[in-house]
């Protein structure tokens, strides 16, 4: 009688149908799909420029600053700000040229090596996954489907994967409409080099251009407030001049 009960048990498990947290999907087809909702199935927007307003939310205070960032590939930016930081005026400029990076603030010039030149790199490729998702299937990235979820009380397909550096992160897709969600990584570094995980979420999309971009940007650090981005401008650019990429 124990042998039949356990063969039944078995059997039923196996017929059951897989419960919903479970369902997985295509990875190459998440990422079709969120591609033709961002306008870009046909076009890449590999090289393009965003202009936006954030607010950093540091040591219990809120920095106003606008930035303008001209982006190609991957592996190539040139990112100006300039805010107030404590009633000091700060413009910096942040330049990653392949293997090479630079930062200047107020002038003074420094070369970005080690720690410094790998944490720019990673924050430009988490920052075109949402942008960009077909660049997760080029050189150097690894995903794979996890079970669905929820994200930003969304149901949502998900991928996990690897970055160019081995670095993990995890990205949510709309199921509905297969647009970028959120994205998590772990171990993400901060001003002062130390790792805590981020949460960017995406919200607002509009068009620009016939491309759609998150107008909104949440990003929280360690499950506390860090940053909110508001697109004003984005264009996706035919080229970008290589001087853009020389030293500040």
């Amino acid at each position: 009688m124990r042998k039949l009960i356990a063969a039944a048990a078995v059997l039923t498990a196996a017929l059951a149908p897989a419960r919903a947290d479970d369902a997985k999907a295509d990875p190459a087809a998440v990422i079709d799909k969120a591609a033709k909702a961002l306008g870009i199935a046909d076009k890449s927007p590999a090289a393009h420029q965003t202009k936006s307003k954030l607010t950093i939310s540091v040591m219990g205070m809120d920095i106003e600053a606008e930035t303008t960032t001209t982006a190609k590939d991957v592996d190539h930016a040139r990112s100006e700000f300039a805010g107030d930081f404590g009633g000091n005026k700060i413009e910096g400029v942040t330049v990653l040229a392949g293997d090479k990076g630079w930062r200047s603030l107020n002038g003074d010039v420094m070369d970005l090596d080690g720690d410094a030149l790998a944490n720019e790199k990673r924050n430009l490729y988490l920052s075109a996954i949402a942008l960009n998702p077909p660049v997760l299937k080029g050189k150097g990235f690894k995903v794979a489907a996890a079970a669905d979820d929820k994200a930003d009380g969304k149901p949502a397909a998900v991928l996990t994967g690897t970055g160019p550096d081995g670095k993990e992160f995890k990205v949510f897709f709309d199921k509905a409409t297969g647009l970028p969600l959120q994205l998590v990584a772990p171990k993400v570094a901060g001003f002062g080099g130390d790792e805590a995980e981020q949460v960017w979420t995406f919200a607002d999309y509009k068009d620009f251009g016939g491309v759609k971009r998150p107008a909104k940007t949440t990003v929280t650090r360690g499950g506390e407030k860090f940053i909110t981005q508001t697109v004003t401008e984005f264009k996706v650019l035919d080229k970008v001049d290589a001087k853009t990429f020389e030293k500040p």
